[in-house]
């Protein structure tokens, strides 16, 4: 069992799951996951609360660098966040991939996208592969 792999595993009674996230894909290059967004999800306006967003793109982004370094210790050091469309509730996709490594640093990269395939917001973060104590 690869990293990744082993993250989803132990996924099932931390925020991966309390936020509801589903693993849809994972490759060399890509990681898919999915929200199915309820009610729950929502803001004051009835649009997906930008925290929900910015929490499914800093997961798969870490995933995308936990595949990439097949280490399961790559912490957030930075993430930088576009809101450019209002989600509302049903399937949000968000696709993750690595931009950039360097010796314990990764650039990453996040988009999540609506059933209709509108761009809701796009993320770049930094990762860096801690050493466990």
């Amino acid at each position: 069992m690869n990293a990744l792999e082993e993250m989803i595993a132990r996924g099932e009674n931390t925020f991966w799951s309390y936020l509801g996230c589903e693993f849809v894909s994972a490759d060399e290059k890509e990681v898919v996951i999915a929200l199915d967004a309820k009610e729950h999800h929502t803001n004051s306006m009835g649009i997906i609360h930008g925290g929900v967003l910015t929490s499914l793109m800093d997961q798969a982004m870490g995933m995308a660098a936990t595949a990439a370094k097949d280490q399961d210790n790559c912490v957030t050091t930075n993430i930088n966040v576009h809101f450019m469309s209002p989600m509302t509730t049903g399937r949000l996709i968000v696709t993750a991939r690595v931009l950039h490594m360097a010796g314990r640093s990764l650039t990453t990269e996040a988009r999540i996208h609506n059933g209709e395939g509108t761009l809701g917001c796009l993320a770049t973060a930094t990762f860096r592969v801690v050493k466990r104590k």
